[in-house]
């Protein structure tokens, strides 16, 4: 008979200054890939909104799995605060913690947004004039929003953590079409894309619907989470997207 497999030691998270600098950085690549192949799709095939839309859900879901591989092993790449507070509300991490990763989110996103205009040769901010505030939207972005805790914390809940780049890249590309909202499931995206008038933009008049929404897929997010995955321990909760450092990581100081 064979011998199970021995269990991973629990991990050790990483300083919180390293754990914000990860989620800002992450935060800024994720907005500029968003806001960038928005832009790129844009001007490669005008006119045609479905092959736009297309383009710009590819790199976002491969340029997702690429970020989350980057920043996870240290922050665990929430990149997003309804992940943060949902995480901290499951007992994953701590609200003190969950709290300080909303501003880094948000600056990084923002700062990602802006570094996309300029890579583009546009001005540094052009705020957004697509407007997205109906219900459909707004019921949309709820759905996306618990579809993607449920990939989340599903994954983390049954030690399946090291498929979560992979899936939570390939719902977010697929949520791109089937919700009317192309699924920013994310208050920090949502406030990143107000500062470009591209295709991937959304006008600031129509983002706290969306931010609404989004809390309100939290709130029934964690409602379906506790009823599929109940049991299970804060430390396993805590698993949000990818396991944290390990203390003998060789990203340990």
């Amino acid at each position: 008979m064979s011998r199970p497999a021995p269990v991973a030691p629990p991990t050790a998270r990483a300083a919180l200054p390293r754990r914000l600098l990860a989620e800002a950085v992450g935060s800024a690549f994720l907005a500029a890939v968003v806001v960038g192949s928005g832009i790129a799709a844009q001007r490669l095939s005008p006119g045609d909104v479905g092959l736009d839309l297309l383009e710009n859900a590819a790199a976002t879901a491969v340029g997702l799995y690429a970020i989350i591989l980057m920043v996870g092993p240290v922050s665990g790449a929430h990149l997003n605060p309804v992940v943060s507070f949902v995480d901290a509300h499951l007992g994953g991490m701590s609200w003190r913690d969950a709290v300080a990763y909303l501003p880094a989110q948000v600056l990084g996103c923002s700062t990602g947004a802006v570094l996309a205009n300029l890579m583009f040769d546009s001005p540094a901010v052009t705020w957004s004039a697509h407007h997205r505030g109906s219900g459909a939207h707004w019921l949309a972005e709820a759905v996306a929003t618990v579809g993607l805790l449920l990939v989340v914390f599903s994954l983390a809940r049954s030690g399946r953590g090291a498929s979560a780049p992979a899936a939570v890249g390939a719902y977010i590309g697929a949520a791109y079409f089937f919700t009317s909202s192309t699924s920013f499931a994310n208050p920090a995206i949502t406030v990143g894309r107000m500062l470009t008038d591209s295709f991937a933009g959304i006008a600031p008049a129509s983002a706290p619907g969306y931010v609404a929404a989004q809390v309100v897929g939290g709130v029934l997010a964690v409602g379906l989470i506790r009823a599929l995955y109940p049991g299970v321990t804060p430390s396993q909760a805590a698993q949000a997207v990818l396991p944290h450092e390990q203390p003998n990581s060789s990203l340990s100081p």
